[in-house]
């Protein structure tokens, strides 16, 4: 019997002084991760951007649960996107989409 993927969702805030295209922020975490694990390494991770939301500058991203230190790791290392500085903060990390946006939401 194959064994299930477990995911984890992190929410993160970006502190820039622009606001930059979902594709962007993605690619400058994949360069980190590579950066700092290899493409083996990236390839362990499985990260994909699910929601962006320009206007408050959070960035809610899906990885293996088994990768969540290497992903968090490679957001701290992120520091600038196409020669703009930025600092990415992990605000929560939840087992479920719906969960992390419930306390999204309740942190507000």
């Amino acid at each position: 019997m194959p064994k299930r993927i477990r995911r984890r969702y992190l929410a993160i805030k970006l502190e820039a002084e622009e606001a930059f295209d979902k594709k962007k922020l993605t690619d400058a975490i994949w360069e980190s991760v590579t950066k700092l694990f290899g493409e083996y390494g990236a390839s362990k991770t499985g990260i994909s951007a699910i929601e962006y939301r320009k206007e408050e500058k959070m960035l809610i991203l899906r990885c293996f649960h088994n990768s969540l230190n290497m992903v968090r790791a490679a957001i701290a290392f992120t520091t600038k996107i196409e020669e703009t500085p930025v600092a990415m903060h992990i605000i929560n990390v939840s087992g479920t989409l719906k969960a992390l946006r419930k306390n999204l939401k309740n942190e507000k």
